[in-house]
């Protein structure tokens, strides 16, 4: 830790950082470029939400860092590793103790609260990329708020698929404003963007974009009347571990039995109900 500045970056870097995400917040769902640093990672693994994170974490702070649901994957732990060696702060794997957490592809199934900050690792934070390779093209359509290239998209899919079928990353509106990609996580978690009490910052290193979802902001997922947003049904799957229903679940085959079960995909969240930390 000696060998480097306090959270890896120096000072300059950090405040660069967050003037960009102090203008991410005042414009909710508006991609903010900033000067994305070299890491000690490569760029796809995080290097945005890591950024974004080295710019904000102070001495007092208490990390919680997620891959897919996971604190002890891979991407993970090296993420803590780096926060760790160069800060020196406490780590924890309980949403509830975390006062900033770093996810990929994942929110908490705890509700976050008011005085947390959940930083989204992005790989591509342009909604319109996958119609439009322009950059200069797709900030003139978000200028005149010209997004019928995405409803032809969802549209497009409703007739080849007969829904939607966006797996993860579904497009939403923000404050009725902005349209924005919300990472790859699972259709599940977009309800927990609407009128979240934490603050969301999303960041993409590769991009070189900064955005957020401000403390109880209005974000809806798109969808047509006749095709509503559905999110992937969870009523019927239940926890194998701790008898969880109602939450983002994955889907396991047993090696013996070669029968599928379901465990809780938030691994801390599931060891909290096994260990009676949460009400069952």
């Amino acid at each position: 830790m000696k060998s480097y500045n306090f959270a890896f970056f120096d000072e300059g870097s950090k405040r660069e950082i967050r003037r960009a995400t102090l203008k991410a917040i005042a414009l909710p769902g508006y991609q903010v470029p900033f000067a994305s640093r070299e890491m000690p990672i490569a760029r796809g693994w995080g290097t945005g939400g890591l950024q974004l994170t080295l710019s904000l974490v102070g001495k007092d702070d208490k990390i919680k860092v997620i891959d897919q649901g996971a604190d002890e994957s891979v991407n993970a732990v090296n993420i803590k590793k780096l926060i760790k060696n160069t800060t020196d702060v406490e780590e924890t794997e309980f949403t509830e103790e975390a006062t900033l957490i770093q996810s990929r592809h994942r929110i908490p199934e705890i509700e976050l609260r008011e005085d947390q900050i959940l930083v989204l690792q992005v790989p591509i934070p342009e909604p319109l990329r996958e119609i439009e390779p322009s950059e200069y093209i797709t900030k003139r359509l978000h200028a005149d708020k010209e997004y019928s290239g995405i409803w032809l998209m969802l549209f497009e899919r409703i007739m080849k698929h007969g829904s939607m079928a966006t797996g993860a990353d579904h497009p939403v509106l923000v404050n009725n404003r902005y349209v924005m990609a919300p990472s790859p996580i699972p259709r599940f978690d977009n309800h927990k963007l609407n009128n979240s009490k934490a603050l969301i910052l999303l960041g993409a290193g590769r991009e070189k974009k900064i955005y957020a979802v401000p403390p109880y902001t209005e974000v809806q997922s798109l969808a047509f009347e006749d095709y509503p947003f559905e999110v992937e049904n969870m009523d019927d799957k239940v926890c194998r571990l701790c008898g969880a229903r109602g939450v983002f679940m994955d889907e396991l085959i047993d090696e013996e039995t070669k029968e599928k079960y379901y465990q809780c995909n938030d691994v801390s969240y599931c060891l909290q109900r096994l260990n009676n930390e949460i009400a069952n």
